[in-house]
């Protein structure tokens, strides 16, 4: 499994875990297509933003303007908790990349106005961790 498909399965678990409070084991096995197998990758995607949802969350919370968190759509809002997680957990992930894939997600499965959504959200919080802020 490449990781671009890694991380459309790791959102939809998300999205899944938010709606049904499922496990992120049970979220993981109902996102997997009958022909896949979750890698590294995947496991320590979902496992890892459920583990840190809370410092995540706070992080979302900092660079929403005239927002709440809560207004925010749940397949957005999975979009950005996965590449927060990416970007603050993954250091083997170029920040860019995290960036890029996520906004890539959101023009693909969000709202109409979600890539523009998520990338200003993200660049607020890359520009925050470049400075060694977060």
């Amino acid at each position: 499994m490449n990781r671009r498909l890694s991380r459309l399965r790791a959102v939809q678990a998300l999205y899944q875990m938010e709606l049904t409070d499922a496990s992120w084991e049970q979220a993981l096995q109902n996102t997997l297509h009958e022909d896949e197998t979750a890698d590294e990758f995947l496991k320590s995607s979902i496992k890892g933003t459920a583990e840190h949802i809370e410092a995540i969350d706070q992080m979302l919370k900092n660079h929403l303007e005239h927002w709440t968190l809560e207004r925010v759509g749940n397949v957005d809002r999975s979009i950005l908790r996965n590449a927060v997680h990416e970007m603050l957990y993954m250091k083997d992930v170029p920040l860019h990349v995290s960036v890029n894939e996520a906004i890539e997600l959101a023009k693909a499965f969000g709202g109409q106005e979600s890539g523009k959504f998520v990338n200003g959200i993200l660049s607020s919080i890359l520009k925050q961790h470049e400075k060694g802020e977060d």
